[in-house]
């Protein structure tokens, strides 16, 4: 009965919206794809990286020899940003909707664009911006990506060789409901076993922004922070039994907060693969 009342209530949004939808996702294909997504932990320790809010993320300490960060999304503060540039890592900045970044030093790089599919006045591809400015040492990079929901299509459009230049990622994933229904499960799938070829995920922490919605026996926080690690990088790792991280601060204070849901982490420490 509750799958079929929230299917009913998916439906009626989207014909408010103008669409239509014939059916949810299986719940199987849902549940693989969270055991896929389990975060696990690896020889290197997490570190908050930015400010106790919104901006500020956990990253694994294995930040030694990275040589930029690439920061597409400019919010009001650059907490991170300045994380980064304080230990010498150079940071380029992109975001067409600002004039300029809301700190300056001689290690921050700014563009006025968005990221997206092609490169125009107004976007520019992650795969040129970094060919341009990130590929001619054999250093690593870090990606931190807030990009309001257009991470998917930057994900799908970047090759394996640029995505490999990143040691570390931090993205937040926007409309992560989209699981429920078989089209948005399909982009939000391709797009996570894309990434999960060459990285593992570290960490997971939900926005509470929203609240988690239920899907059956799932509960899918709309808005959560990843942290990948790329492969080679991991010696050894164990799936993370416990959630929130104790580093862990809410996004937004003075709203509810919500812990990671039992279903996207493993509870018993098993050997990975």
């Amino acid at each position: 009965m509750l799958l079929i009342n929230i299917s009913n209530f998916i439906k009626d949004m989207l014909r408010h919206c103008g669409l239509s939808i014939r059916k949810l996702t299986k719940p199987h294909l849902i549940e693989g794809f969270l055991k896929r997504c389990y975060p696990v932990s690896t020889e290197y320790s997490l570190r908050r990286i930015g400010a106790n809010t919104d901006g500020g993320y956990l990253v694994p300490d294995d930040l030694l020899d990275i040589e930029a960060c690439f920061s597409p999304g400019v919010a009001d503060s650059a907490s991170f940003e300045k994380d980064m540039t304080d230990r010498g890592i150079k940071c380029y900045l992109a975001d067409f909707s600002v004039e300029a970044p809301p700190i300056t030093d001689k290690l921050i790089s700014f563009e006025k664009k968005f990221l997206g599919v092609e490169n125009s006045h107004q976007y520019m591809t992650l795969e040129d911006w970094v060919r341009r400015n990130g590929m001619s040492s054999g250093k690593d990079l870090i990606l931190q990506m807030d990009i309001e929901g257009a991470e998917y299509d930057v994900i799908l459009s970047t090759s394996d060789t640029v995505l490999r230049k990143f040691r570390i990622l931090v993205i937040e994933f926007h409309d992560l409901i989209a699981l429920s229904e078989p089209f948005g499960f399909k982009l939000l799938d391709a797009v996570f076993r894309k990434i999960l070829n060459d990285f593992e995920i570290v960490h997971i922490h939900p926005n509470n922004i929203f609240k988690p919605v239920k899907l059956g026996g799932y509960e899918i926080p709309p808005v959560m922070e990843f942290t990948f690690l790329r492969k080679d990088r991991i010696k050894s790792c164990l799936r993370t039994t416990s959630f929130p991280h104790k580093l862990d601060h809410s996004c937004i204070p003075g709203k509810p907060d919500y812990t990671l849901p039992d279903c996207w982490f493993e509870h018993s420490k098993k050997p990975i693969g």
